[in-house]
């Protein structure tokens, strides 16, 4: 069915506005960046009032323990911290040449992945929207090669674009979940000994399994466990905080390696076990820096199909996970 004239014009006049805002923001240096994205933050703060609304929602889930007073400052700071998220990726082409001391990784992490790479089965990043994950690929590639992330594509043509010639700026490719010619991708990368960067925490429309995450069951995406127990990949999960709150303190990455059964007896069980290990990691990390997640997730939005079941996987789609 052919789009409405009126949705085309309207859809045309975002793309170029976000087209020229992009061109602008990139030419900022990254402390110019930063305070922008701060500032954008703390507007959405006031200008959102359905985001905060639900941002305090999953907050009062999640921190029951925390006053009203205490979840707020979170929620405000998340805004902050997600607007210099963007920001830090706008301006990354001015930064890039600095990105492994903007972008550092805690000790022993660097090893990890040394390690995966030289065992030749390829490696599963599992990661999540905690810190800035886009930064997070971007620093890992500098460690292995070849490497790439499954994402989502967007409903704006060139903002796909440019996000996957910036990617591929880094030596990270993106494997589109909508393209038929990603699972050849990803069987070509594992056979070359690749690393691949999943995120899993967040419900969207796709294979997953239930498993707690905050004390509640939320569905989650499987396919870091199938691909690390089909190809027999290491699978290290990675998180993100910034090191500081001083504009440019920059990110630390921390790397734990999720050891699973390669050959199980019940396959379906270590899924479901590898999936929570992950996500009890990634909570820990967002329990440390509550302000470093994306709150306005409606993360718990699916339930399960048996009341406080949390074995159950529903095959939602046979698409990857991704962003």
């Amino acid at each position: 069915m052919a789009v409405p004239l009126r949705k085309r014009l309207r859809r045309g006049a975002r793309s170029l506005a976000l087209r020229v805002l992009a061109a602008l923001l990139g030419r900022l240096p990254l402390r110019a960046a930063l305070a922008v994205g701060a500032l954008a933050g703390r507007l959405a703060w006031h200008l959102a009032p359905g985001t905060r609304r639900l941002m305090l929602a999953h907050l009062a889930l999640a921190f029951p323990e925390k006053s009203e007073a205490e979840r707020r400052a979170v929620a405000r700071a998340s805004l902050v911290h997600l607007g210099q998220v963007a920001l830090e990726v706008a301006a990354l082409r001015r930064y890039r040449d600095r990105l492994e001391a903007y972008v550092s990784i805690a000790p022993g992490g660097a090893e990890l992945v040394e390690r995966a790479m030289a065992r030749g089965r390829g490696l599963v990043f599992v990661a999540g929207h905690i810190g800035n994950w886009e930064l997070l690929a971007q620093r890992l590639s500098r460690l292995a090669q070849p490497n790439a992330v499954v994402a989502k594509r967007n409903a704006d043509a060139w903002l796909n674009g440019a996000v996957e010639r910036l990617r591929a700026e880094g030596g990270l490719e993106t494997f589109w979940r909508e393209d038929p010619a990603t699972g050849r991708r990803l069987l070509r990368l594992f056979k070359r000994g690749g690393g691949l960067g999943i995120l899993v925490d967040q419900d969207t429309k796709v294979q997953g399994v239930f498993a707690p995450f905050f004390g509640r069951p939320a569905f989650t995406p499987r396919a870091a466990a199938d691909l690390a127990l089909r190809f027999g990949a290491t699978a290290l999960v990675v998180t993100s905080h910034r090191r500081g709150p001083g504009r440019g303190a920059g990110h630390e990455l921390e790397v734990v390696e999720l050891p699973y059964d390669p050959a199980p007896p019940d396959r379906e069980a270590e899924v479901l076990r590898f999936t929570a290990a992950a996500l009890a990691i990634q909570e820990a990390a967002i329990r440390r820096h509550p302000a470093e997640w994306v709150w306005m997730h409606r993360r718990w939005k699916t339930e399960p199909p048996l009341k406080g079941s949390l074995a159950s996987a529903v095959p939602k789609s046979r698409e990857l996970s991704g962003t």
